[in-house]
């Protein structure tokens, strides 16, 4: 089985470093960023499963950062982890932006962990009935190729 990849995107080195360290101690591969720029390229370099992102990263918030990575990748699972405590308004911004857990710093390693397994288990399901629609619209496409018409 395939280790899948995480992407921390936080300024806080301190941070960084206790999510990598336990994740790595789960045998999940890490990646650990303090940058938006540097977290759109690791989407660029890496098959990346999950995103544990910060609200607030110089000055501009990751829920905008956030909505276009879902529209290209929406199987990705995101959790947000902050010190900021949002309004209303702020947290439903937050939430329609795909973000899918949201918690308040600081947060304990076990609620973390269990969260990330399951959000990781859905987005298996999501990929796995991707590949199988695409495995459908091949064999309807190969039916009609061959001069069956195929019905919905």
């Amino acid at each position: 089985m395939a280790k899948e990849t995480v992407l921390i995107l936080d300024k806080e080195f301190h941070t960084q470093w206790t999510l990598k360290t336990l994740l790595e101690g789960e045998k999940y591969i890490v990646l650990a960023v303090n940058s938006i720029e540097r977290a759109l390229q690791n989407f660029q370099e890496f098959e990346v499963s999950c995103l544990i992102t910060e609200y607030r990263i110089d000055d501009l918030c990751t829920p905008d950062m956030v909505r276009e990575l879902k529209k290209k990748f929406p199987e990705l699972y995101v959790m947000m982890l902050t010190h900021e405590n949002l309004d209303e308004t702020e947290y439903r911004k937050v939430m329609n932006a795909g973000i899918d857990d949201f918690f308040l710093k600081p947060i304990s390693s076990i609620k973390i962990l269990v969260h990330l397994k399951k959000g990781l288990r859905q987005r298996k399901m999501l990929v796995q009935k991707k590949r199988l629609e695409q495995q459908l619209n091949a064999m309807k496409t190969n039916r009609s190729v061959g001069g069956v018409a195929v019905s919905k």
